[in-house]
């Protein structure tokens, strides 16, 4: 009797558990395709939101706290305020630390790390650049540990390797070889699932042309 209770049991708590998966994938499902409808920070914040809601009932989830801090870091960047860009990287920041206790073996979150440090950075370069630029690049080597295939991590090696070229007398453009085999190879790279980051190859295209 208590084995059939128990495989009742059993039964029941899948069916739920199957339930509340459909359930986010469905929500998630439907957040996903409107980053490419947004076109201001106003619309970036309303999805950024949807994903916290989505965050808040579905606490083991790490990816709705992704996108929540991906669209803040986006902001960000589409901010001229100062004041206003870092109040965006804030309530990215609690996402991203959150995040970093969750899945620490998780390369895109170290990628993201980096992207919010990046962030940090250019509010203001002069005052910030010597220590974002180092922690934004520690973030990367993190990324590049644990998944040395990682695109974006690649990517944003690149963009920082560019960036920092001067400084070291090396010449930007003798990392365009780079650029050039990442984006042939770009489609190549499979992400986990449909609902995982798959961000990133604009930015490449943009690398490129720039090397033209």
């Amino acid at each position: 009797m208590k084995k059939i209770v128990l495989s009742i049991a059993v039964v029941l708590f899948s069916l739920v558990s199957m339930a509340q998966k459909a359930e986010f994938y469905q929500a998630m499902g439907e957040a996903l395709p409107q980053y490419g409808t947004c076109k201001s920070v106003a619309d970036f914040q309303a999805l950024g939101n949807k994903f916290e809601m989505i965050a808040n009932v579905e606490k083991s989830e790490w990816l709705p706290l992704y996108y929540h801090a991906h669209c803040y870091i986006l902001m960000s960047f589409m901010e001229q305020d100062a004041t206003k860009k870092d109040s965006y990287l804030d309530v990215a920041e609690k996402s991203v630390k959150k995040l970093v206790e969750m899945v620490p073996n998780e390369s895109e979150v170290f990628v993201l790390q980096s992207f919010l440090y990046t962030g940090r950075l250019v509010v203001n370069p002069m005052e910030r650049g010597q220590e974002y630029s180092g922690l934004s690049g520690q973030a990367i080597e993190k990324a590049l540990a644990l998944d040395p295939k990682n695109p974006r991590a690649q990517m944003m090696k690149i963009q920082m390797d560019m960036g920092t070229a001067r400084f070291f007398g090396t010449d930007p453009k003798s990392f365009c070889p780079q650029a050039k085999e990442l984006l042939a190879q770009w489609d190549e790279f499979k992400p986990k699932s449909p609902l995982h980051p798959n961000w990133g190859k604009d930015q490449v295209v943009g690398i490129v042309k720039g090397c033209e």
